[in-house]
């Protein structure tokens, strides 16, 4: 029977022998492997990685000035199943620091022979460069024993005959003066380029307060879009809800006009039934009682209709009597005063003037009245005169007019009658 050996990524599992005397042998890390009893080997080989210090004290260089450098070294055995044999070959049984001595005697011999070959300033200024050619040179002879150079780097570099010191004083002396010259030309170039920036500061700065001058007047002009888009837009959302609003209402009045109307449809029903029932109700309280009463007045009427008919018939009749009598009257009357006309005219013919004057002196009292009828509404004349004689001989003056008025009213001559001829004192 056997075992089952396991083992991590760090540490190789080495199974040798088996049964008949077989030589094979099995590598295995982070895995496991079966190994008999009494006729399989088992060892382990650690995979870790090892740190080296080089030290190589008092080696002369190639201009034959003595160093004392210190170099660190990582290195680790390869995984590659040849690479790892090789290993296993050389340092199986062996612990970490006997692999480490022999790695350690390897790289030092190689920093020793490569040292000689190059200068203090080589190996002192570019470490880097003389760190890769110790691994360049190096990686192949530790390889051939299975251990892989993961990095190697220059720790310490100096000397016991101040060489270096003397070395870096005569290149601090450079450095200084070149420091010195650099910080003068350094100022100088600092002014102008103060000069320069504070030019471009300002060109930026003048740039940046147009920019911010553009962008706040852009953004105030943004911004006073945005009010009147906002406002537009409250104006007409104000607009919108006051226009439902007036919906709404015209809605509502709407309901309440379709509500009256329903109501006022139902009232103008009630007031139809009402009516119906007031015109039965006047129909059988008055409007029969006034038909009878007018049927009755009606007769009535009619009767004083025939009655006055007849009265008027009769009155007619009885003007119509009358009147031929009366006609009959005037006319007899006419032809009377026809009759006493014309024996008038005819004794006016026959006397001719004289008829004449005689109808004149007729007719003359009546004449006075008229002419002296404004006078009978005068109670009482006053005659202002204080000359008896020239009243009496304006009243001669007036029956001296007389004649003359009449002939020119008549055409007949008073002044040829004796007595006024006398009365007037007319000469003829």
């Amino acid at each position: 029977m056997g075992n089952c050996h396991t083992v991590g990524p760090n540490e190789a599992l080495v199974v040798s022998g088996g049964c008949c005397g077989s030589d094979y042998k099995q590598y295995v890390f982070g895995g496991w492997a079966w190994a008999w009893w009494c006729i399989s080997d088992t060892q382990r080989l650690s995979l870790e990685v090892m740190t080296i210090l080089c030290r190589c004290e008092n080696i002369e260089t190639s201009e034959g000035v003595p160093l004392f450098v210190t170099g660190v070294a990582q290195v680790k055995i390869m995984t590659e199943k040849e690479l790892l044999a090789v290993a296993c070959e050389q340092f199986l049984g062996k612990n970490v620091q006997d692999i480490k001595n022999v790695v350690l005697q390897t790289l030092e011999g190689h920093l020793r022979s490569i040292l000689g070959t190059l200068t203090v300033e080589q190996i002192y200024q570019d470490r880097d460069q003389f760190a890769k050619l110790v691994r360049e040179v190096a990686a192949p002879d530790v390889g051939r024993m299975g251990i892989e150079i993961l990095s190697f780097t220059i720790k310490d570099v100096y000397d016991k005959v101040d060489y270096l010191s003397s070395l870096g004083k005569t290149q601090t002396a450079v450095v200084q003066r070149d420091a010195d010259i650099g910080v003068a030309e350094a100022e100088r170039d600092a002014g102008i380029r103060e000069a320069e920036c504070k030019k471009e500061m300002l060109d930026v700065k003048f740039l940046a307060d147009t920019k911010i001058a553009d962008s706040k007047r852009a953004f105030e002009l943004q911004k006073s879009a945005f009010s009147e888009e906002v406002n537009i837009k409250m104006a007409e959302a104000q607009l919108a809800y006051e226009l439902q609003g007036a919906r709404e209402q015209q809605k509502i009045r709407q309901e309440e006009i379709e509500i009256e109307v329903v109501q006022r449809k139902k009232q103008i029903a009630v007031e139809a039934q009402e009516i119906l029932r007031t015109d039965k109700e006047l129909i059988a309280t008055v409007r029969r009682p006034a038909e009878a009463e007018a049927h009755r007045i009606q007769q009535i009427a009619e009767g004083e209709k025939v009655k006055q008919v007849l009265l008027a018939q009769a009155e007619a009749e009885k003007i119509r009597k009358i009147g031929e009598a009366e006609a009959a009257v005037i006319e007899a009357m006419g032809k009377a005063e026809a009759e006493r006309m014309k024996l008038k005219a005819e004794a006016y013919q026959k006397y001719g003037d004289s008829a004449k004057m005689a109808l004149v002196l007729e007719s003359l009292p009546q004449i006075a009245a008229r002419i002296a009828a404004p006078l009978t509404k005068v109670d009482e004349i006053v005659v202002l005169s204080g000359d008896n004689s020239k009243v009496t001989s304006e009243v001669n003056r007036l029956l001296a007019e007389l004649p003359a008025s009449v002939h020119a009213l008549t055409g007949v001559d008073l002044s040829k009658i004796p007595l006024i001829k006398k009365a007037t004192g007319v000469q003829v």
